[in-house]
């Protein structure tokens, strides 16, 4: 589903470019848009509405405001006049140019400058922000399960206790050529869908946001999920040096900054050991809770430290000898594998102590015909195929999409007043230019994506900016060790370290599906920016 791709299908789709339909490509949901209406769709709109939330016991009045914001390349020149006809701009053949939707939220009766802002977004890349915005922390939110799938319409919506109304503004973003958010003009996709490309758009959007919304001056956050992540190191890097806006706090959620280091694909690139690692305490994690585990010990946390200790020690040993490891060791590293992530010894002797992500999640419940999930292995489903050697869906994504696409549509209708012929499109696939020029490279590398550069430039320029990373013990997408690992590897002086926070919980990536860590989420983060915002006196 949704916020991080798959690394195989990242690199197949990237290879495939021809395979996708133009209009398809584009963000689109119909035939080239005539004159008249490229004019409309790509015109800044704004569209007021009022509500009311209540959290923690308090009841917070709000403007909501729908709209869209127009953003185009790195490099435009304003002073630059499209030329009429099929030539205009937000035509086929004309300029480049992205209409990024929005929904943003003001608290009423609140001085601006003394209101922080944050920024939100999620990933995929290609998604929208429609899971963060019902399912986390806005004013309302869609019902699902908690582990099991959600029965069809009618969805509850209710309104959110949770919502970080109390604690700052909010300004949910669409990525370019998702939900409501168009792209258009001729080498739109290229200008738009890539990793430096994407940051600048989201650059441009946020500094115009400040202006239109005199925002400048109040304590600003970026909040962003999976892909977001990495958007977000380039981001706050592009935002505070390229353009002197320093944030107060970078907000991370479920987080991926070197894709090297992601367990989708571990065996495209042989002789990097650090995926298997990395996901194995998720693997335990995911085999607790399904009872998998042969000592089926009472509680996660102190059976976790164990399977770090073990995977980050005799673990990685094992794996850096290759094919000198002698039998006996072999052979033991396979018998306490299955005592920590339940796999049978032999399956695990059979995979050379390898077992990648989509391997693991299609093994674990095999024998009973099931799949567990990839963004939250909590879930399960039926296995499509028993004899595959991996995962074919994500049971979870199978469990939700509908109630969160559903309850969008119903509301930005009905409570948003936002209406439009667009169809709202939760995510697209597309060709994604994962190539980037991190800080001090004279060109985009040709390599994993890899952004921990820029958030350590990041936190060097500004050795103020506080930076919190919250991740789920059953996300196997993005490993909770994984970004651990990273942030303890960022090139920063130590003393830097201590800028950054860490939160886990009991939880998948989307940590906001289980409602008691929705509630640990939303106090943690509130608690961040109430001690950075500069105002609240923490």
């Amino acid at each position: 589903m949704k916020h991080v791709v798959a690394l195989a299908a990242v690199f197949s789709l990237a290879a495939c470019e021809a395979c996708v339909a133009p209009a398809f490509a584009a963000g689109h949901d119909g035939p080239p848009p005539s004159a008249a209406r490229a004019s409309a769709l790509f015109t800044p709109r704004e569209v007021k509405s009022y509500g009311t939330v209540t959290v923690g016991g308090h009841k917070i009045a709000y403007e909501a405001v729908a709209g869209t914001i127009i953003v185009r390349p790195k490099g435009w020149d304003d002073a630059a006049t499209p030329t009429g006809g099929k030539h205009a701009l937000g035509m086929p053949d004309g300029p480049p140019v992205a209409s990024m939707f929005y929904v943003a939220y003001f608290r009423r009766g609140v001085p601006a400058h003394e209101r922080p802002v944050t920024f939100l977004y999620n990933g995929g890349p290609g998604s929208s922000t429609v899971w963060l915005h019902m399912g986390a922390f806005g004013p309302v939110r869609v019902v699902t399960n908690n582990d099991t799938h959600t029965p069809a319409a009618p969805y509850g919506i209710i309104k959110n206790k949770y919502s970080l109304l109390d604690a700052t503004d909010l300004v949910f973003i669409d990525a370019p050529g998702t939900g409501y958010s168009r792209i258009e003009g001729k080498g739109a996709v290229k200008a738009f869908y890539g990793v430096d490309p994407d940051a600048h758009a989201f650059a441009s959007f946020i500094t115009q946001f400040l202006t239109r919304f005199k925002r400048w001056n109040s304590p600003k956050y970026l909040l962003g999920e999976s892909y977001g992540t990495p958007r977000s190191a380039v981001l706050i890097k592009d935002l505070s040096i390229d353009r002197n806006v320093d944030f107060n706090g970078v907000i991370l959620l479920s987080q991926i900054l070197n894709f090297s280091l992601n367990d989708d694909a571990p065996g495209t690139d042989p002789g990097v050991e650090l995926p298997y690692e990395l996901a194995l305490p998720s693997m335990a994690a995911t085999a607790w809770y399904h009872h998998r585990v042969p000592s089926d010990p009472p509680h996660l946390r102190p059976f976790l430290k164990q399977v770090e200790h073990f995977a980050m020690g005799k673990y990685a040993d094992a794996l850096a000898q290759g094919a000198a490891l002698p039998e006996a060791e072999r052979q033991s590293i396979a018998e306490q594998m299955h005592q920590y992530i339940g796999l049978p010894v032999a399956y695990l002797l059979k995979a050379n102590l390898q077992v990648s992500g989509p391997e693991f999640e299609h093994e674990l419940l095999a024998n009973d015909d099931m799949t567990t999930g990839r963004l939250d292995t909590r879930f399960q489903g039926p296995s499509m195929d028993p004899l595959s050697r991996t995962a074919e869906y994500d049971p979870q994504s199978a469990a939700i999409s509908s109630a969160y696409v559903t309850a969008f549509n119903a509301y930005a209708s009905k409570d948003l007043h936002y209406k439009t012929d667009l169809r709202y499109l939760p995510e697209i696939f597309t060709h994604w230019d994962f190539k980037h020029r991190p800080p001090g490279a004279r060109i985009a590398l040709p390599i994993a994506t890899n952004v921990m550069p820029d958030l350590a430039t990041a936190m060097k320029y500004d050795p103020l900016l506080k930076v919190m990373l919250n991740g789920g013990y059953y996300d196997l997408a993005t490993p909770f060790c994984e970004g651990l690992y990273e942030m303890h590897h960022l090139q920063i002086p130590a003393s830097l370290q201590s800028n950054i926070s860490y939160h886990y919980y009991k939880s998948g990536h989307m940590i906001y599906v289980n409602i008691p860590a929705l509630k640990q989420l939303h106090a943690n983060i509130a608690a961040f920016i109430r001690k950075t915002d500069n105002v609240s006196g923490g």
